[in-house]
């Protein structure tokens, strides 16, 4: 079983990693995962043992992070979000205070009493700090940053350096609240999007209604929708027509019209008219639902970065500690003691804490998401990310993805009738049929079609009889069978609907599936950045070889089964070069192993199917090919981001290291090392979510 619990007040990443890390040890843990950004820790434990696992874990918690409370899912949802800002308002608070009373400390510093008023100083700002410190020393945990700034100020202390100890201190919270800020601002652009959550459904029973919340309304109930209500779930229109607001799941500002027959997703706003609906998915298979669950669990999903610096900060700091330990005994034992090896020691101490690595990564990923998910594009997390960036072939599906998957008359072709005669012909013998050529004329004829006595003949069309005359309409081989000459060959990129009168070969009328507005300007834009375009598909080679010519496409394989589409992803991803991932986009359930075996998997969502989506590593909500090109550009800015703040931290912090240990760099250089690296990589990975 799965169990989820709330870490409310969770605000530093290296402490929820500890938390994660401690909680997969407890028994009957089977797995652990913590979505830092939503902080929520998700167990898979045995059956039954979830009382005591969380017990343990609120345990765990309070032994690491006592200001941090374990609740449970449901009670999270009641957060008072109003602790946060009052949280940062005593923060600032302590830090203006110690600052104003260190700058008497200054005014004063040459008086015997300036070491008390630095003091206070220290443990106005410092306090909580030192308590963390001293209770995880005492508990065998002493790696964390509380105990490398307690050392780092103490030891300043201790020799005198008074203004410098206060200032570290002053300056690490600080940072610490910049950075705490830096999360809560990411978390509030995710949230806004959690906005899109319905409060209620009016469920019509006979003539009155009854509000309900919408986990409890059932497939098949007619629930009715004001004007400005958000619609609660998936359903489809039954009276009623309006005006429907897609931009929350989509991104799309322009409204579109929805009347009787339409279908809509839940999430969405109704604008204009009142409309009575009849509900198609319970609550927590709706569109609505399966966002929600994409977007919050989005973090969860680490990406190589991620796990990279969470091992390294694992190690990096102990091997720093004891480093610096070596630096100020090593030079004391050779050359006698000097306060200055302990301040390069100090200085040591003050660099290695971890803190612009572990936020910054994390954070950059999550704001990349944020950015994504406001254009209707839901990237499932830092991997997916990743895989997204370093794509070097994109692999599409053909119809519904570069298609729009609905049938329409393109062309006709008449023997010896008027184009209308001959579509007149063909809806007297479609008329009865379901079939999706079918379809298309009798959309395409405007007029009533005779009456007629038809025959369908399976694999081949329809014969119909209709005042005296007998009419075909089917593929080539029916014509043929029934002796109709004089067929011409005609190459089409559609499905062909041959019609005869009588006997006489009458005209062609060509059914296409069309291309989307954006299919083209996408493919060409991929090939300008130098992604390799291929398209898959089980349709005709005719018709595959005219679509891809179309749209320029670099390769194409057609009349592939679900298993054939596997294998060419398999031997594309083997012969990728300079081990670029391939990316597969489709919507269809047949898709579905497909975008599971590329390295990246892309669902067109608007009207993709489930088992596509929850397949796939990405989801664009609108069905316009041109959202990959804006899911690539946003995962390459993204880890580019990343990449950045990597260097960055550890080139500043590798070379104030080196300084320090030559005495070369003051606790000042040592203080801009963590706190000035951390702020600046913090602001850097804020731009992720504005692209």
């Amino acid at each position: 079983m799965k169990i989820t619990l709330y870490m409310k007040g969770l605000d530093c990443a290296n402490c929820a990693e500890k938390i994660r890390a401690a909680s997969e040890k407890i028994p009957f843990v089977k797995t652990a995962e913590m979505n830092f950004m939503a902080k929520k820790l998700s167990l898979e434990i045995a059956d039954g043992s979830d009382e005591a696992v969380i017990r343990e874990v609120k345990k765990i918690t309070a032994e690491l992070e006592p200001d941090v409370e374990v609740v449970s899912s449901e009670q999270a949802d009641s957060h008072n979000h109003d602790e946060d800002s009052s949280d940062l308002k005593r923060d600032l608070a302590k830090i203006i205070t110690s600052v104003i009373i260190f700058i008497i400390g200054l005014v004063f510093h040459d008086n015997a009493y300036s070491l008390w008023i630095f003091l206070a100083a220290y443990f106005i700002v410092g306090l909580d700090v030192l308590i963390t410190a001293g209770k995880n020393i005492i508990k065998g945990r002493p790696f964390d940053e509380c105990f490398l700034m307690t050392a780092a100020t103490v030891g300043a202390f201790c020799i005198g350096e008074y203004h410098e100890g206060v200032v570290v201190m002053i300056l690490y919270q600080l940072g610490e609240m910049f950075q705490s800020l830096a999360v809560r601002r990411s978390r509030k652009s995710i949230s806004s999007l959690m906005d899109i959550r319905p409060d209620v459904a009016n469920v019509k029973h006979g003539d009155t209604t009854e509000q309900t919340a919408p986990e409890f309304v059932k497939v098949g109930d007619i629930i009715v929708i004001k004007a400005g209500e958000k619609i609660p779930l998936d359903c489809t229109i039954i009276s009623g027509k309006t005006t429907v607001d897609t931009s929350a799941l989509t991104g799309e500002s322009v409204p579109r019209e929805a009347t009787e027959g339409d279908s809509l997703m839940s999430g969405c706003v109704n604008l204009t008219g009142l409309i009575e609906a009849r509900v198609e998915k319970e609550f927590g298979e709706s569109t609505v639902s399966k966002i929600l669950e994409l977007v919050e669990n989005a973090s969860a999903k680490k990406a190589k970065s991620e796990q990279f610096i969470t091992r390294f900060a694992r190690w990096y700091t102990p091997c720093v500690v004891i480093a610096a330990m070596l630096l100020a005994v090593i030079p004391s034992l050779i050359n006698g003691f000097n306060s200055q090896y302990i301040y390069n020691a100090l200085n040591f101490l003050v660099v290695s804490c971890p803190c612009a690595l572990v936020i910054s990564v994390p954070l950059s990923f999550f704001g990349g998401i944020g950015g994504a998910s406001a254009r209707g594009i839901l990237i499932k997390g830092g991997i997916a990310m990743e895989q997204l960036a370093e794509c070097g072939t994109v692999v599409f599906d053909k119809t519904g993805t570069l298609t729009d998957g609905s049938f329409e008359v393109t062309r006709i072709i008449s023997e010896k009738h008027s184009e209308e005669q001959l579509l007149s012909l063909a809806a007297v013998a479609e008329q009865a049929s379901t079939h999706p050529a079918a379809v298309a004329v009798m959309r395409k004829f405007s007029g009533t079609p005779a009456k007629a006595e038809i025959t369908e003949i399976a694999g081949r069309g329809v014969s119909a009889n209709a005042d005296g005359k007998t009419i075909l309409a089917g593929n080539r081989l029916l014509l043929e069978e029934q002796g109709v000459a004089n067929l011409p060959e005609i190459q089409s990129a559609g499905t062909l609907i041959y019609v005869s009168e009588n006997g006489i070969y009458a005209g062609v009328i060509e059914i296409s599936d069309s291309i989307k507005p954006d299919a083209e300007k996408t493919i060409a834009e991929l090939k300008k950045t130098g992604i390799k375009t291929v398209m898959l598909t089980g349709d005709r080679k005719s018709a595959a070889e005219i679509t891809a010519e179309k749209l320029g496409l670099d390769q194409w394989h057609a009349e592939l089964l679900p298993d054939g589409k596997v294998a060419i992803i398999e031997q594309l991803i083997e012969t990728s070069p300079e081990k670029k991932k391939t990316v597969f986009v489709g919507d269809g359930i047949n898709d579905a192993p497909v975008l599971m075996r590329a390295d990246a998997g892309v669902a067109m969502g608007g009207i993709g199917s489930d088992a596509a989506i929850e397949a796939a590593d990405a989801v664009i909500m609108t069905d316009e090919p041109s959202k990959l090109i804006e899911a690539i550009k946003i995962s390459r800015k993204t880890k580019g981001i990343v990449i950045q703040n990597i260097v960055f931290s550890l080139a500043v912090k590798a070379a104030v290291l080196v300084l320090s240990a030559l005495g070369l760099a003051t606790m000042w250089a040592a203080v801009f090392a963590d706190v000035g690296v951390c702020l600046i990589a913090v602001a850097n990975a804020m731009r992720a979510r504005k692209i």
